[in-house]
């Protein structure tokens, strides 16, 4: 397609490649709400507590390694060759990481535990939830290198297929394990253990039929002497130097949640319980979102490897009138749906209190953390991870925990007017490196 052809059709692209990864990525939120449902229903709300302790760890320890994705996604969209050089290093990458993970984290689990102040009923099903989930983590970080290829390869229909199917298995096991055999935390758990797997085999079997000769090419790839990292160290260099940026983003990000879980935590299990619904909602909008920002990555490199202004800003106007428009519809129905929404998750009557008290928090965080996704796939798909590394340091270090020093007296409501003040910089920040890159430099 030329030049002049792509920058003329902004928004279909925008669209088409935005879709499926909005309804794959609402699918993730989607199944922890579909646990937290579940859970909530249950006699007592440890149940839930201990599931919403042990998936915040877990997101720390996983997510912390989202650069696996970021990383591949934005590699392979400027890549001239397809990208398989770059699936194969993350792959690598992956799985080394997912082993050390496994093996070190095990014995720090009670610990961690602790750590996240976890009430005596909630801790043993926080660490039995841990204890099992940990087992699928090297697979579960390869799934992130396989997604980073398929949306930097403009493939956004594979993720779909991938996450939908994973989450759907997800989902059956855990009305089979949790309902049905009522094993509470451990069965959902196990479920999410064999979702990571079959997901990985989807994967696989998706490269296969989507590229065919792709796995003779990896395989060759392997057998290039110049392939190996001591022979040809500089394109390990730029992977490590990229995702180094993008860990250090990701752990700060990571330690302001399960920090505020952990305060959520100290306040009860009712306002622990109150929370995690609201932070399922608010995962469910940033994924949403993220539909959008995946566009962007993908375009943006494009545009990279192009040398492409053009292409450049009509994919960041598109793709941002999008998505405000988005977090505007879902501010709406948030707004909207109050009465509705909340009962969905639980029928304990002191979560629902407690959610009913900042409820207001999550329905004004959509319009502040659009331009935050936005400008995070901007960045990541012109290779500006420094940027992102620095900004999020600023708005965690410099605001939110600031923030929550002063206003901790207000209870909840002051850990979510942090994050909501955390969430604000993160987006002013970005827009200050974007305005800077693009009045003085150029971005292709």
């Amino acid at each position: 397609m030329q030049q002049s052809q792509v920058a003329e059709q902004p928004h279909s692209r925008v669209w088409n490649l935005a879709w499926p990864m909005i309804l794959s990525n609402i699918s993730v939120p989607l199944l922890g709400a579909v646990d937290t449902a579940i859970l909530g229903h249950l006699p007592s709300p440890e149940y839930l507590s201990g599931v919403a302790v042990g998936a915040s760890v877990m997101s720390m320890l996983l997510w912390a390694f989202g650069f696996l994705r970021m990383g591949t996604t934005g590699l392979v969209a400027r890549a001239a060759d397809g990208g398989e050089q770059w699936l194969l290093r993350a792959l690598g990458l992956a799985l080394v990481l997912g082993l050390a993970l496994l093996l070190l984290a095990s014995p720090l689990l009670p610990l961690i535990v602790r750590w996240m102040n976890a009430s005596e009923q909630t801790g043993p099903h926080a660490l039995a939830y841990l204890q099992i989930r940990l087992l699928s983590a090297p697979l579960a970080l390869a799934n992130f290198a396989l997604l980073g290829f398929f949306i930097g390869r403009q493939d956004s229909r594979a993720p779909l297929f991938i996450l939908l199917a994973a989450n759907a298995l997800n989902i059956l096991l855990d009305f089979v394990l949790i309902v049905g055999l009522q094993l509470g935390a451990r069965g959902a758990a196990m479920a999410t253990v064999c979702a990571d797997i079959s997901a990985f085999v989807l994967g696989l079997r998706l490269l296969g039929r989507v590229e065919p000769a792709i796995f003779s090419r990896l395989v060759h790839l392997l057998r290039r002497p110049d392939f190996l990292p001591w022979r040809d160290p500089a394109p390990w260099t730029e992977l490590l130097r990229i995702n180094g940026d993008l860990f250090v983003r990701t752990c700060l990000l990571l330690l302001t949640f399960t920090f505020f879980t952990a305060q959520g935590a100290a306040q009860g299990d009712a306002v622990l319980a109150a929370n995690a619904i609201l932070l399922q909602l608010l995962m469910m909008t940033s994924y949403a979102l993220d539909g959008f920002a995946h566009a962007t990555e993908a375009l943006v490199g494009e545009s990279i490897s192009r040398k492409s202004p053009r292409l450049f800003h009509t994919t960041v106007r598109s793709a941002g009138t999008w998505a405000l428009a988005s977090a505007a519809a879902i501010t709406v129905i948030y707004v909207a749906g109050r009465p509705l929404i909340l009962p969905l998750f639980s029928d304990i009557p002191s979560v629902l209190a407690q959610a009913q008290r900042v409820y207001w928090w999550l329905c004004a965080l959509p319009l502040v953390a659009v331009w935050s996704y936005q400008m995070d796939g901007i960045f990541i798909g012109a290779g500006r991870s420094r940027q992102m590394r620095d900004t999020m340091f600023v708005a965690t270090a410099l605001v939110f925990f600031p923030v929550w020093w002063f206003t901790r007296s207000w209870g909840n409501h002051g850990i979510w007017y942090s994050l909501f003040m955390w969430t604000g910089a993160r987006s002013i920040g970005l827009l200050l490196f974007y305005r800077y890159y693009t009045s003085s430099k150029s971005w292709t």
